[in-house]
């Protein structure tokens, strides 16, 4: 044995190291690479439950803002539909009053068409009425010498006051002058 070694001794250290080896890999190894394993598929499925999740809540916001489309939509056909009909009421309105106006200016002319006429009538009759009464009256007279005589007397009597009055007035001139001179 020139260098003392011992291979009684390197064989048994050989076995201890293989039996420890075996210990460890029995009692650390396996328990910690089971507890490996385990973490890693927890947080494989924390990481597709998250994916899941994360995916529902884009089909939830594409739905969400679907329906918020559709709604805006729904709603802007409703107003334009709201629009319409206001529109064609406001027309039917129009179309109403426009017609009552009509009817309403239509009914004036012909109340005034018929005032009118009502009056030209009633002219009528009391120039008419005038006129028989007129007649009545000439041909009431006796003759119409006496009519003549009558008028030549009012005649005769408007001169006399005018006469008078112009009597006076050419009584009174002539004192003007006197009392000038």
């Amino acid at each position: 044995m020139p260098l003392n070694i011992d291979w009684q001794q390197i064989l048994l250290h050989l076995l201890n190291f293989v039996i420890l080896f075996a210990g460890l890999w029995l009692l650390l190894y396996k328990p910690v690479r089971k507890f490996m394993q385990k973490r890693r598929e927890e947080y494989e499925n924390k990481d597709a439950e998250t994916e899941r999740k994360k995916s529902e809540a884009e089909q939830l916001r594409a739905q969400y803002e679907q329906k918020l489309a559709d709604a805006d939509a729904e709603i802007e056909a409703k107003r334009l539909d709201a629009k319409k009909e206001m529109d064609a009421y406001a027309a039917l309105r129009k179309n109403a009053a426009q017609e009552e106006a009509d009817a309403i200016v239509k009914k004036a002319h012909e109340n005034a068409a018929r005032e009118r006429e009502k009056s030209v009538r009633d002219a009528r009759r009391e120039i008419a009425a005038l006129a028989s009464e007129a007649t009545e009256k000439l041909a009431l007279r006796e003759t119409a010498s006496e009519a003549f005589d009558q008028f030549l007397d009012a005649a005769d009597a408007q001169a006399k006051e005018d006469g008078g009055k112009r009597a006076d007035a050419a009584e009174k001139a002539p004192e003007d002058k006197g009392g000038n001179e």
